[in-house]
């Protein structure tokens, strides 16, 4: 019964080879889509049958991955809290692009090491920790990885490796 369900909601849709974000495996994934352009609805993701790292097996993080894109819970705009303050508050995007931006430039600037005392040179920021997220991809980890090395960050981990 529930596979002819599945079947029903995706029997209208087209499907999208894709690639599930959650670890460096790249398993491979079906997007089942409805619509055209804009109106495009994502209705079904599933593991992709035909990929040779997954032959359509998905682990559970995989399995649930329909739930990034539909749940209800998802932030869908930026919230900000002040130092001290005790509540959240709506900001605009381009604001907190520009308030991460200052900040870490402040920080840098502040905790820049060009040379330890015995002269050795290692252009480093010890203040500043990047912890990536599970799904981010390997080409935006390795962006991410040389934006951040170029900063001078020495701590990056990403939680997909652990």
């Amino acid at each position: 019964m529930l596979a002819h369900a599945q079947e029903a909601r995706i029997k209208q849709a087209k499907a999208y080879p894709s690639v599930c974000p959650y670890c460096a495996v790249g398993c491979g994934t079906l997007v089942h889509a409805v619509g055209e352009g804009a109106e495009r609805k994502i209705v079904n993701i599933e593991g992709n049958p035909e990929s040779p790292t997954n032959y359509g097996d998905l682990c559970p993080k995989g399995a649930a991955i329909y739930q990034l894109h539909v749940n209800p819970n998802r932030l869908g705009k930026v919230l900000h809290r002040a130092p001290g303050a005790s509540n959240w508050e709506v900001m605009d995007l381009n604001q907190a692009m520009d308030r991460v931006a200052e900040l870490t430039k402040k920080t840098r600037d502040e905790t820049f090491v060009g040379k330890l005392p015995s002269g050795k040179l290692v252009n480093m920021t010890p203040a500043i920790f990047s912890l990536g997220g599970a799904t981010m991809d390997n080409e935006w980890n390795h962006l991410q990885q040389k934006l951040l090395r170029g900063l001078g960050v020495i701590a990056i981990e990403n939680q997909a490796r652990i």
